[in-house]
């Protein structure tokens, strides 16, 4: 069975940890401990019954940590119980009381594990880590126990041998479920379905220790500074959250920065102190590989073997051929491909930048050549001098309420007819999170939305989507979606101003949110987001862009003191300085990408890695992308993307997406742009069909044809751009 999308988000939330038993006594066998677990489940326990708070929303006024543990013990026996009766039934198997019985399990396992998958990236704490880890294994256990089941799984194949009655939704979850069976190891003799569980258990319990590591590996390489002097070039609201980092680390006197999740760190365009520079480059670039306690560097190496072995026993070349074959690309030869050839053009793009760098750094008398913690420094001279434009004044005109409310849902409405309305009534995890409730065009209500904006200690990097309920005919359920991302929050009484990335991403997870939104079909391990990683992040990125249509920035870009609009000057210079530094910004993640690709071609018996940095840099060098001054967005130590986020072997997915995404834009911006018209059509095919529909055929459907990468390399400023055929 192919699980639900709160069931794959499950996996991987649960996945987020190593494995520990340390609660169970040792003189309990395992399935003593489970009963003792799973009979601590009552009905005080708020997961006992679904929320009775508006769609079902998790009541947090309610829930505490212990609630955790056997409301998901309570949910796997429970989900146990409802697949052997549906395995064992001994009526013949239908689509009914097979397939759609599968969709109806396990909704208590659901409803608490959403919950605390998304709590553990959200809001998480030692408790919450330890518990992932005892999970982590018991998880993949589970759905082993499941996809492995043979006469589940021969009642699978009976209606897929005999599904030509079937048509629609109901044809597309069959061949969908079948396939997943087979995925996971159905077909496999019994020695090799062992091997498998083996595998999935420590996978899941590396997997989790690796994004457990990352958030320790913030608090080890934390970046001490003895003086506000040493800060120069920094904002008073970035000293000012410095000092109380610091204060809250018992350091009350000093400043405290903390690392993000990326090996470009933002506060390095501002410095000027070049020696601190280089300490947070080099924290941040050497994090996780044995420069302090927690050392990364065997789960990689792990990981890949595993993986390997997996693929391997799957019938695979390797782990990249098993993981793209249901994806749109279809090998990793073609995604390979797609990167490789835009190497050339990109490189020369990087010197060119490189070489105005340089003279910036040989003008102001420096003699040393451009690193990597100068460049974004030096780049930020370059373009102020070069489109006379200062990123600090910019944001002045991207205060975060405004954003939000006179920008993205601005242009949710004008392009859907959708509205957000604030609801003060529905209980939150934590301060700063916001909660509407989200009215369709006609005025019915399709679901929540929690807006999770603000970095937090106990908060995983980055920036994403997910859900804690998902939208379901089937179920009756409607969406509550929730978006996350990290902005630094400004020190009471200033405002929160916003850097032009961090505006655009807020506009590209609200595209990930409608994805789950609009969905609507029947069954829940079709609905939203359940598509293949490199489509999945072209609904998202397609919504980046209306950013800077004149009529968005008209409304929400203004000056957060005086209230004037941005200027016509300035914003001439922003939109022309927009494609500054692509060279930079692409080659970065075309390296990570690649770098993905290094390690999951290997073949199991290539996949003996003794030394990860070693292995990285001969990767980046074979690949033509090994610029010194230009390192892989993600290093291999804290690539969580591809190590614990679910993208192994698919980071290419983003800029794979991206060719959908420009290529989409244009084609509505020959019709008319931002309309109700065009946004009703993008809804109709894209965003309301999750995966009932190939996702070839859904773009088709919208577009009229298969995309083309020319409006890409405009979009990135490649060429020029074309006019539409």
């Amino acid at each position: 069975m192919r699980m639900s999308l709160i069931a794959i988000a499950i996996g991987a939330s649960l996945s987020l940890a190593a494995c520990s038993d340390k609660e169970a006594p040792q003189q309990m066998t395992e399935g003593q401990a489970t009963e003792q677990v799973t009979a601590e489940f009552t009905q005080a326990n708020p997961f006992y019954a679904a929320s009775t708070l508006p769609y079902m929303a998790p009541d947090f006024t309610a829930i505490k940590f212990e609630h955790y543990r056997p409301a998901i013990y309570a949910g796997m026996a429970e989900q146990a119980a409802e697949i052997a009766a549906i395995a064992n039934n001994t009526e013949a198997p239908t689509f009914e009381n097979t397939i759609v019985a599968m969709e109806k399990s396990g909704r208590l396992l659901s409803r608490v594990s959403a919950v605390f998958g998304n709590i553990a990236g959200s809001n998480s704490n030692d408790d919450i880590r330890n518990l992932q880890a005892e999970l982590a294994p018991k998880w993949a256990e589970h759905r082993d126990n499941i996809m492995l089941n043979p006469a589940l799984f021969a009642r699978v194949e009976a209606i897929y041998n005999n599904r030509e009655s079937l048509s629609g939704e109901a044809l597309r979850l069959v061949e969908d479920t079948y396939t997943s069976f087979v995925r996971a190891g159905a077909r496999l003799n019994e020695a090799e379905q062992v091997r498998i569980r083996e595998i999935n258990s420590e996978m899941s319990s590396l997997t989790t220790q690796f994004s457990r590591n990352l958030m320790t590996l913030v608090d080890e390489n934390l970046i001490v500074v003895d003086s506000e002097a040493e800060l120069a070039g920094a904002t008073a609201n970035q000293i000012a959250g410095y000092a109380a980092a610091a204060k809250a680390a018992g350091m009350e006197g000093k400043y405290v920065i903390r690392l993000s999740n990326t090996t470009r760190q933002s506060i390095l365009e501002s410095l000027e102190n070049r020696e601190l520079r280089q300490r947070i480059w080099e924290a941040s670039a050497n994090r996780g590989l044995g420069n302090t306690a927690t050392d990364n560097r065997p789960l990689v190496a792990q990981l890949t073997k595993l993986r390997a072995e997996r693929a391997k026993l799957l019938g695979y070349d390797n782990w990249g051929a098993f993981t793209l074959a249901q994806s749109m690309a279809g090998t990793p030869e073609a995604a390979q491909k797609m990167l490789r050839d835009l190497v050339p053009a990109v490189v020369s793009n990087v010197e060119a930048e490189k070489a105005e760098i340089q003279a910036m750094i040989n003008a102001q008398g420096g003699d040393f050549e451009v690193q990597p913690w100068d460049w974004f420094y030096y780049a930020e001279q370059v373009r102020t001098e070069k489109y006379s434009i200062d990123s600090s004044e910019v944001k002045k005109y991207f205060e975060f309420n405004r954003v939000v409310e006179d920008g993205v849902f601005f242009t949710m409405t004008e392009l859907f007819g959708i509205t957000f309305h604030k609801r003060d009534d529905i209980p939150v995890y934590a301060d700063d999170v916001y909660v509407y409730e989200v009215k369709d065009v006609d005025g019915e209500t399709l679901g929540l939305f929690y807006g999770d904006w603000f970095t937090r200690d106990g908060k995983r990097g980055g920036a994403w989507m997910s859900s804690f309920v998902s939208q379901s005919h089937l179920l009756g359920t409607k969406p509550v979606i929730l978006n996350n991302m990290n902005i630094r929050k400004a020190p009471e009484g200033q405002p929160t101003l916003l850097s032009f990335d961090e505006v655009s991403t807020m506009f590209h997870e609200i595209g990930h949110a409608l994805h789950g939104m609009f969905s609507d079909v029947m069954y829940p391990s079709l609905a939203g987001t359940s598509v293949s990683r490199d489509y999945v992040e072209f609904p998202s990125t397609f919504q980046e862009d209306w950013m800077l249509d004149p009529k968005v920035l008209a409304n929400f870009a203004n000056h957060y003191e005086t209230g004037e609009p941005i200027p016509a000057e300035l914003l001439a210079k922003v939109l022309a300085a927009k494609n500054f530094n692509q060279g930079f910004d692409t080659l970065e993640y075309i390296s990570a990408a690649l770098l993905d690709f290094e390690y999951h071609t290997l073949s199991v018996d290539e996949a003996n890695i003794d030394d990860v940095a070693a292995f990285e840099a001969a990767a980046l060098k074979a690949n033509g992308v090994d610029v010194a001054a230009v390192p892989p967005r993600y290093k291999s130590a804290y690539f969580a993307h591809v190590f614990s986020g679910g993208y192994s072997a698919g980071y290419y997915a983003y800029m794979w997406s991206e060719v959908l995404a420009a290529d989409a834009f244009k084609f509505m911006g020959t019709r008319g742009g931002l309309t109700l018209e065009n946004g009703q059509a993008f809804r109709d095919a894209i965003l309301s069909k999750g995966n009932s529909i190939d996702p070839m055929q859904q773009y088709i459907n919208f577009r009229g044809q298969e995309p083309t990468v020319d409006a890409l390399l405009e979009r990135r400023g490649l060429t020029a751009p074309k006019l539409d055929q």
